[in-house]
């Protein structure tokens, strides 16, 4: 019997030896490409579930906190010099585990995973995702005040990229198993399958090819059962009825809301990133370590948790207590300005997390602000101020995220109202078409044109930088390029060129000086080479058609 187990099992292990050794010799078939997607989003869906849930443990024991809403009560339980030693370590903590395990001692999150799909062949750092996960989990457990969405999608894309590199995946299908991941996270993250699969493909990928919808699909049904197996069909915010809505009369007021929407959307992105500015000049101003720096963040923070512990973690206690309407105007309002600031604090801190969860949070408290302006203003032609909020969440959050049609959804999936749904629907087109304009179409995308990559423009903005000298160039003694001698007299001129440049930068070249070719040198000083305008143009236009053929297959 023994042997016959024994037996059993070598054979099974080597059929599952050999089908990984087909599948990285030839790709996986459909059949098996979408069960890969499966054990995706079945493992993304456990991240973000247990990320949820270790968050809320460290929580509790620190602040002695059972659920979020004990949170709002801290200031009442706790002696204040522990609500404001407790960011300080998780903060100093967090700077040793970051500029240990990171180069630039920077949080990954959801922006790296955009780039990693449109750069990287739909690959992330892992190392650097792992460190990143760890200190946004110690940062939001230990009173910093951002999100828990941005981490775990960059968890779930570093399982994506482990999958991609053991079945050595091509970039099309290593960007489709990313979408899957980021699907499940998210789905599992707000118990919203269809916003889920939307905002991979909306946010992440950017565009929705009907190839990748199905295990897209697949991924992220699966990380709400993950979900629902844990806290049941129930939905992330307890909602109550939110009342009916005067429906036409009372449209433009959510237009008008989302004007508002879009502006403080905008003062949100611009306050995070000023924060961050002015968070460098200090730095080097007074030498500080780098390793200090989140741990001065965290005694900010810390200070501000004294009076209002509305600001620690991810905030939703207090969102909920705004889509129910328990809220006074000037709460309301003084939590929204004090929200803004701790976000922009522990982001600029370099402290970990994200800002969807923020986002969402002071878009509820603007739009029940502004509704309880407009219910009293108006009560005959008005329905409940809770359905602003809801308009306000979404929209905010629309704005921030850039993803107008998934942030939609996900509110829509919240009440199940086709009614709510429109109104939220008025006020995120305004507000997306507002705070489009004043960024880089959002947070994640002007995150990375701050770092000089150029995604906001679409494929034919960002491929140049993709594509390397050496992969274009003619190499030096070949018929068709350019003799020794004339590569000489522009390399006098300082006209010349590494193999590792890139296309992006050396088409100015190109264009400025009326070149036909650049030579190619290595550091040494050798010639390799040249690269020619044509070649240039022609390797552009593949990649372009390459591209095309992906988004539209």
């Amino acid at each position: 019997m023994k042997a016959q187990i024994k037996d059993g099992y070598q054979r099974a292990n080597l059929a599952v030896k050999d089908a990984l050794r087909i599948i990285r010799q030839e790709g996986p078939n459909e059949l098996q490409f979408w069960f890969i997607a499966l054990l995706i989003g079945i493992g993304a869906g456990f991240t973000a579930l247990y990320f949820r849930k270790a968050i809320l443990a460290l929580q509790g024991f620190l602040y002695d906190a059972e659920t979020r809403t004990d949170m709002l009560s801290v200031a009442d339980r706790l002696p204040w010099y522990w609500i404001l030693l407790v960011p300080i370590v998780g903060g100093l903590i967090v700077g040793i585990l970051l500029n240990k395990y990171t180069p630039d001692g920077r949080v990954r999150s959801v922006a790296d995973v955009i780039e990693g799909a449109a750069l990287h062949h739909g690959r992330v750092e892992r190392r650097e995702g792992l460190a990143s996960g760890l200190a946004s989990l110690i940062t939001l457990s230990s009173g910093g005040s951002t999100g828990r969405e941005g981490p775990v999608v960059h968890l779930a894309a570093v399982i994506s990229t482990w999958v991609s590199n053991r079945i050595h995946a091509s970039g099309i299908d290593a960007r489709d198993l990313l979408g899957c991941a980021v699907a499940a996270a998210v789905s599992a993250s707000f118990n919203a399958p269809i916003a889920g699969a939307l905002f991979a493909l909306e946010v992440i990928l950017r565009h929705f090819a009907v190839h990748a919808f199905a295990p897209i699909v697949i991924a992220s049904v699966a990380g709400t059962v993950i979900s629902r197996l844990e806290f049941g069909n129930v939905t992330e915010f307890q909602l109550m009825r939110v009342g009916e809505l005067a429906f036409y009369v009372e449209l433009p007021a959510f237009l008008l809301l989302g004007i508002i929407s879009g502006l403080v959307a905008v003062v949100l992105m611009k306050s995070i990133f000023w924060a961050d500015n002015f968070g460098n000049v200090l730095q080097k101003t007074l030498r500080i370590p780098a390793i200090l720096r989140p741990a001065i963040a965290g005694g900010l923070l810390g200070g501000i948790a004294i009076f209002f512990p509305h600001i620690i973690g991810v905030g939703y206690g207090t969102t909920s207590a705004a889509l129910s309407g328990d809220l006074l105007f000037r709460e309301a309002v003084v939590f929204a300005v004090l929200k803004a600031i701790a976000v922009a604090i522990t982001m600029a801190g370099r402290m970990g997390g994200g800002v969807f969860s923020p986002a969402m949070m002071l878009g509820a408290l603007t739009g029940l602000a502004f509704g309880l302006i407009a219910t009293q203003a108006f009560p005959n032609v008005s329905g409940s101020h809770t359905i602003y909020a809801l308009a306000g969440m979404g929209a905010v959050a629309a704005a921030v995220l850039g993803a107008p049609i998934s942030t939609t959804l996900i509110v829509f999936e919240l009440t199940g109202d086709w009614q709510t749904g429109l109104a939220v629907m008025a006020a995120v087109s305004v507000s997306t078409a507002i705070s489009s304009r004043m960024v880089d179409k959002s947070f994640f995308l002007t995150q990375l044109e701050r770092r000089d990559v150029h995604l906001a423009a679409g494929p034919q903005g960002y491929l140049l930088s993709t594509i390397r000298v050496k992969t274009v160039m003619r190499a030096l003694g070949e018929q068709r390029c350019a003799d020794e001698a004339d590569c000489d007299a522009l390399v006098k001129e300082g006209r010349l060129v590494g193999p590792e440049a890139t296309l992006e930068e050396i088409m100015p070249e190109f264009e400025a000086h009326d070149l036909d070719f650049i030579p190619v040198v290595a550091e040494s000083g050798a010639l390799l080479g040249a690269i020619y305008h044509v070649d240039a143009l022609l390797t552009f236009n593949r990649a372009l058609s390459e591209t095309a053929a992906e988004e539209h297959s």
